[in-house]
């Protein structure tokens, strides 16, 4: 498992050069994930009450996955009732794990025991073996290649992206 400081090397460089915003400051109330929120589009990170780093990259791939329209109202409130909820969640499952690949962050620590109901290693082990869920909802929006693009084009399939931010 990584810790804050070896993520905070790798991610928040990638942050800056794709456009997702965030910033340090104490978070007054329980977050559903604990030291992180998301407020206006932009990652709140509490460095002293944050549990596991390497969902920083969740929380980022939600804010990548919304339409660049609604990106700027995102809160961590409003992700449960987005309409499209479901899809949006696999699909920031789908670009944390692309992510932490494209970063050099252990998937272990993204997809930590704590997280996703327990399931987090098998997720994690699921992707390292290229059972993905939430890729094709990625190709729909454009993010990554779909199988055409893969063959006619010679594009590189998931988890390289085409794009980091839905548009």
């Amino acid at each position: 498992m990584m810790n804050f400081e070896e993520i905070a090397q790798r991610v928040f460089p990638f942050f800056d050069s794709i456009g997702i915003a965030y910033r340090f400051g104490p978070l007054e109330k329980d977050c559903f994930l604990p030291g992180l929120s998301i407020e206006n589009g932009v990652i709140i990170i509490d460095r002293d009450r944050i549990l596991y780093p390497g969902d920083i990259l969740h929380e980022a791939g939600h804010i990548a996955v919304v339409p660049a329209a609604e990106r700027k109202g995102l809160t961590a409130a409003s992700i449960a009732s987005r309409t499209d909820n479901a899809a949006e969640e696999m699909m920031a499952i789908a670009w944390s794990y692309a992510a932490a690949v494209h970063t050099g962050v252990d998937t272990y620590t993204v997809f930590h025991e704590e997280g996703y109901k327990g399931g987090g290693q098998s997720i994690a082990d699921s992707f390292s073996n290229g059972n993905y869920f939430g890729v094709p909802m990625l190709q729909w929006t454009g993010m990554c290649a779909n199988n055409e693009q893969i063959e006619n084009l010679r594009v590189n399939p998931y988890p390289y992206m085409l794009s980091w931010l839905r548009k």
